[in-house]
């Protein structure tokens, strides 16, 4: 089912998933974006009805405001900002901080301005990338980086409902993660999951890499090569 999709452009808020949440609460999908997304990458969204301007504490960069650009304005689709005072569309000074305001606040907006339909939910969205992947895969094999954290770890939950056993997931410890993350990992996807997983304690080879080094910078860029390295070796053994 393709949703109806509300945009998120962030223009220095610290709480665009607080807005992002509530206009899912209503049934209808968001997705948050930078400020400076071009209008061809919004025009080639799916289904957008209408996008949420979100100023902020962040707004003013080098003492200027940031803004989006002028062509977002004349796409045709409605526009409702907080703390933006040069939009086009309509403006309000700020957003309710009564939840129960702003659920109304949006409610009116998405629904009767743009028009959007209430035709998304959590159980739905996760079906639908499901048969995705699937559609996608086939009967082909998927070797996944899981370093834990959220991106790579709602991946390798999707990819295991959708593929199970054509999965293999590689955990590189690499001596920097919180104390415990990467038994927790293990525990989590390999023994309760039941996932393909690769466990690589490297943590010795990234300290020495990484020993006498004090720019941050040079530090992460050391890390980022240094995973790519060991992420390719655990490959080619598979």
């Amino acid at each position: 089912m393709q949703q109806d999709m509300i945009v998120i452009l962030d223009l220095g808020s610290t709480e665009n998933t607080v807005l992002a949440r509530a206009v899912r609460d209503l049934g209808v999908y968001s997705e948050i974006y930078p400020h400076d997304i071009t209008p061809d990458e919004l025009r080639a969204l799916p289904n957008v009805r209408g996008i949420l301007l979100n100023g902020g504490p962040n707004r003013v960069v080098d003492g200027a405001p940031v803004d989006v650009d002028p062509v977002v304005y004349s796409l045709g689709i409605p526009t409702l900002s907080a703390d933006h005072p040069t939009a086009r569309g309509e403006a309000l000074p700020h957003w309710p901080k009564d939840p129960a305001a702003l659920t109304e606040l949006l409610r009116g907006f998405v629904f009767d301005t743009c028009k959007a339909q209430a035709n998304w939910n959590m159980e739905n969205f996760i079906a639908d990338q499901i048969e995705l992947v699937r559609k996608q895969v086939g009967s082909r094999k998927v070797l996944l980086a899981l370093s834990g954290g959220v991106d790579s770890s709602v991946v390798a939950a999707l990819l295991l409902r959708a593929i199970g056993d054509q999965l293999t997931c590689v955990h590189v410890n690499h001596g920097l993660l919180r104390k415990g993350e990467p038994e927790q990992v293990v525990r989590v996807f390999r023994d309760e999951l039941g996932a393909n997983l690769v466990y690589v304690d490297a943590s010795e080879r990234f300290l020495g890499k990484l020993a006498g080094v004090a720019d941050p910078e040079q530090k992460r860029k050391i890390i980022g090569a240094e995973f790519i390295r060991v992420f390719e070796e655990e490959a080619r053994k598979l």
